[in-house]
């Protein structure tokens, strides 16, 4: 990655108003790319992980999360019990209530080691959404570098009632929860990618599923969709090389500031595409007359 790119993400991490850690070595990380890279699983066509050769997989050291971590994760769990639980049951209860289907909505993602698991979301979509627009959308944001907006940053026809701002301030993640309770996450570290997105990563970027994916990370408050593709994978694993408790609380302290941040940034996007749509509303009428 050349060094305007570095410069460039350093600078979205200051404008985002939350900073970042200003540690060097997340440049030379970037600059390295990780040359050596020693993914130990691919995604297998039976939907489970796939090793390698055998002779490369016993050259290679298995990933192996810290032992802290399940610890740590589970302590803050029940300590923000009384917060986190009766959000999640009112929660529930509108989506129950604004539209009708599933509360929750399961989807296949990519974990610890190249395993194929299953995260659990609130449903933000209405029943009869396509998703093969934001799987394109996702490729072209691999593919092109730019910075990662969201697919529904000016609103989206297939979002439900209550769906949009429970998409901008990450509260339709809640109940991934209780993936970390099952080991299959933790409250800190890199977002679970899906399979298709996994499919289209270059081999150094695979290194990022050799930790446990998180429900906040590194890159979420440091930048997030004002930062490219590659920026989120240079931090991704720049989290992983400095994983430490300190850093995963200051990681957990900074994620309130940022859903704070997307909120704003959300209601300012959507206001701005009403009075577009206000402004072409005249145009409009003149070629339907």
């Amino acid at each position: 990655m050349p060094n305007g790119k570095l410069d460039g993400f350093g600078q979205r991490g200051r404008t985002s108003g939350i900073g970042r850690d200003k540690d060097p070595s997340v440049f030379d990380l970037c600059q390295r790319r990780l040359a050596t890279p020693s993914p130990q699983y691919l995604p297998g066509s039976n939907g489970k992980r796939a090793p390698l050769a055998a002779s490369e997989v016993s050259a290679t050291s298995l990933p192996k999360a810290p032992r802290w971590k399940s610890g740590l994760d589970i302590a803050c769990i029940l300590l923000s019990l009384p917060v986190w639980l009766p959000l999640m049951i009112l929660l529930m209860l509108m989506t129950r209530i604004a539209s009708s289907g599933p509360i929750f909505y399961r989807q296949e993602r990519i974990g610890f080691g190249g395993r194929h698991f299953f995260i659990w979301k609130f449903r933000t979509m209405k029943l009869s959404a396509e998703t093969q627009a934001h799987e394109r959308h996702v490729e072209k944001l691999i593919l092109v570098d730019c910075p990662m907006t969201k697919l529904d940053a000016c609103g989206d026809s297939r979002l439900a009632p209550f769906g949009r701002i429970l998409r901008a301030s990450g509260l339709d993640e809640l109940p991934q929860i209780f993936n970390v309770l099952c080991g299959e996450m933790s409250l800190v570290g890199p977002r679970p990618c899906t399979p298709n997105e996994f499919a289209h990563y270059e081999l150094w970027q695979r290194e990022r599923v050799n930790g446990l994916p998180g429900l906040t990370g590194y890159w979420q408050v440091n930048g997030k969709n004002k930062t490219t593709f590659k920026e989120m994978i240079a931090m991704d694993l720049f989290y992983l090389k400095n994983m430490s408790i300190l850093l995963d609380l200051k990681i957990m302290l900074k994620t309130s500031a940022a859903i704070a941040e997307q909120l704003v940034e959300s209601r300012l996007a959507a206001q701005r595409s009403r009075q577009n749509g206000r402004r072409r509303s005249p145009t409009t009428q003149i070629l339907i007359r």
